[in-house]
């Protein structure tokens, strides 16, 4: 009986600290204590005893689980736990105006074989091409601008 206690303890204990340490193998741990815990028990009080104890395991789980998830982040101590700050900003800024650059004149400035960088009005760009292979130098039409880059074509 005190192995199954002693078990049981150690698994809600671990349950809880998985809020405070960093990655699963607390909360792994603290569930296979109370699995261990469980199976111990239909050993030592049958089948009836096991299935009790496996029920309390799995409230436990649950009531960890409700604690640390829903209550928690609502008082100040769980606030402080969770970072609350929001980017507003993007990794990379905009290829280019689709509206703007759409139809001027590109020239390879790298083989695109389909993709590659192109210069259009004196910028560089990344660029795909709808023609396949294109050698350097060739001269290109924008038709398209995709998520990071440009869709350009031979005339």
């Amino acid at each position: 009986m005190s192995a199954i206690l002693f078990l049981f303890t150690t698994g809600a204990v671990l349950l809880a600290a998985e809020v405070f340490l960093p990655g699963a193998i607390a909360g792994i741990i603290g569930g296979l204590a109370l699995l261990a815990g469980s199976i111990l028990a239909f050993g030592q009080f049958g089948f009836a005893g096991g299935l009790a104890a496996s029920g309390l395991a799995v409230g436990l789980v649950v009531v960890m689980l409700y604690l640390e998830l829903v209550v928690l982040p609502k008082t100040a101590f769980g606030r402080k736990l969770v970072v609350q700050a929001r980017v507003e900003a993007t990794s990379q800024p905009p290829v280019a105006d689709a509206a703007i650059i759409t139809n001027k004149l590109a020239e390879a400035l790298t083989t695109l074989s389909p993709s590659g960088y192109v210069l259009v009005e004196g910028r560089r760009y990344e660029a795909f091409c709808r023609s396949g292979q294109v050698p350097k130098g060739t001269p290109l039409r924008v038709v398209g601008v995709d998520n990071f880059r440009l869709i350009v074509a031979q005339f």
